[in-house]
């Protein structure tokens, strides 16, 4: 796509390829005739496992883009691009996962800047330079397209990342005398203090408060998708743009790409409190909650008593019905579950039980089903593990195979189980290191309980069967093995650090 030309500064503003509907659609690359892995789609969001790859440390598809590539430094380009993901994207079907989000595809700042003590490239998109192009680093808008296009052959969606709040470090935006009023610097100091006008780590803010440039930044990222079939967007910074200009962007959003285009919103400490203003206006489909991994890792290295931790998941229940709550274990912006545990992959395989026991929307945030530890910032975004399988960047790294099937099972799990993704929370048994708690799908009386023992030493649970249970049979599904069901009660014996899935088992 040809870098396109501003005509003036007023709020009619046009952008050389013009609105959504009027970008001509790029020629598709060639599409791969292998049949593919597929998974059931999801009925609705509320049913998505979200798998979250960071575009240049997945996969390497294109040897010709890899422009400043030095997979040594921890800062720079190591060449993944959208080819790597299309061609390996059977790696994240074969999980069971429903969607895909994937960072920014936009051309980015071509220099680095060395704040972090070290050569720091905007290899993770974004810090844009021109939202007009995608980054030839990455690919191109064919190969944008060919990708979507090759999710939606496997049943899955796809969600592009996009940023209206800045752009990149020292941004030809700041250069062009049309475009450089249009935003906020420190160079020219007027940067402001508060949410809205602070210039997030330093980066241009752009005034999106101003018609002209929300217009272009609207037309800019809604053409992308337009042109490309995304099925949503996950909403970078979003506390540091408007409500206005949300309203805005979910109004355009239906009318040009669909009712059910979803918008997931990045609202930093995002809670189910947190997130209402921008719920209860409807800007948002969903967010993130951020105090999910510290509560579940808090827990299962014994923090604090199982029923506070219970609470907490009964609190969650709290979100404005209509909106979803997105839980992690890891991020690109914090430090990795495993990592903060030590490596222990005992303690992490319960964290993973709670996730996907858990309501909302789980992530799966690349290689963390394999065993990439992560790591402070900037290990946190290494290489996805690929094992001998001869795959760049990652080739070598080593995979745990074993956890990563207990991932898919616990998918799985959940996708046959509607009461794990938006069932009623109901406490059992909080008592020492034992947390029992039953999650209840009204809609279709489906009844799930969960049991993890946090400590090292045996317990026994004794617990009501749930209504609807009868008189059994009772199946612990993550452990495959039946439990026995005496009474209208249930007493089943967990080892230490050892969890336990149960449900009414079909009679055969």
């Amino acid at each position: 796509m040809k870098k396109c030309a501003l005509i003036g500064c007023l709020v009619g503003l046009v952008l050389a390829w013009g609105c959504a509907g009027t970008r001509p659609a790029p020629a598709r690359a060639a599409a791969p005739t292998t049949q593919p892995v597929t998974v059931v789609p999801q009925a609705d969001w509320s049913e998505a496992v979200l798998y979250f790859a960071i575009t240049d440390r997945w996969a390497d598809g294109d040897l010709a883009n890899d422009a400043n590539v030095d997979r040594s430094a921890k800062g720079a380009f190591h060449g993944g691009d959208l080819a790597g993901l299309r061609q390996h994207l059977d790696e994240i079907a074969g999980l069971g996962a429903t969607a895909i989000w994937i960072t920014p595809v936009v051309k980015n700042i071509d220099g680095f800047v060395t704040g972090a003590g070290f050569p720091d490239w905007a290899y993770h998109g974004y810090w844009a330079d021109d939202f007009t192009r995608l980054d030839p680093r990455f690919g191109s808008e064919a190969e944008l397209k060919t990708l979507v296009d090759e999710c939606h052959r496997r049943g899955i969606k796809v969600l592009l990342d996009v940023v209206y709040n800045h752009a990149g470090y020292g941004s030809h935006y700041l250069k062009d005398p049309k475009t450089r009023a249009w935003l906020r610097s420190e160079d020219a100091g007027t940067c402001g203090q508060d949410d809205l006008t602070t210039c997030v780590a330093g980066l241009p803010d752009w005034k999106t408060e101003q018609p002209e440039v929300a217009e272009f930044l609207l037309q800019a990222q809604l053409g992308w998708a337009a042109g490309s079939g995304v099925d949503g967007f996950r909403l970078d910074t979003v506390k540091h743009v408007g409500h206005p200009f949300w309203d805005e962007h979910r109004r355009r959003t239906r009318e040009q790409l669909g009712q059910g285009f979803f918008l997931l919103g990045e609202v930093w400490g995002g809670d189910a409190q947190v997130l209402d203003p921008w719920f209860s206006t409807d800007e948002l489909d969903a967010g993130f909650d951020f105090g999910f991994q510290g509560n579940v890792l808090g827990f299962v290295q014994g923090r604090g008593r199982a029923v506070a931790f219970d609470r907490y998941l009964k609190s969650r229940e709290k979100v404005r019905p209509g909106h979803l709550l997105v839980h992690f274990l890891s991020s690109h912006d914090v430090p990795g579950a495993l990592y903060q545990l030590g490596g222990d992959t005992t303690l992490f395989r319960l964290a993973t039980v709670l996730e996907f026991t858990s309501i909302g929307i789980p992530v799966i945030y690349y290689g963390e089903e394999v065993g990439r530890p992560g790591g402070e910032w900037p290990e946190n975004r290494s290489d996805m593990p690929w094992g001998d399988r001869g795959i760049l960047p990652g080739e070598g790294k080593p995979r745990d195979e074993a956890l990563r099937a207990d991932y898919k099972r616990l998918i799985a799990i959940r996708r046959a189980h509607p009461a794990l993704s938006r069932g009623v929370h109901e406490k059992l048994v909080a008592e020492g290191d034992l947390l029992v708690f039953l999650q209840k799908d009204p809609s279709s009386d489906d009844a799930v309980v969960v049991a993890v023992n946090r400590g090292e030493k045996p317990v026994v649970a004794r617990f009501p069967a749930p209504e609807g249970w009868g008189s059994g049979p009772v199946r612990d599904e993550w452990n495959g093995v039946a439990v026995p069901l005496t009474e209208g009660a249930v007493e089943t014996t967990l080892n230490g650090k050892t969890a336990q899935i149960m449900v009414r088992a079909a009679r055969h």
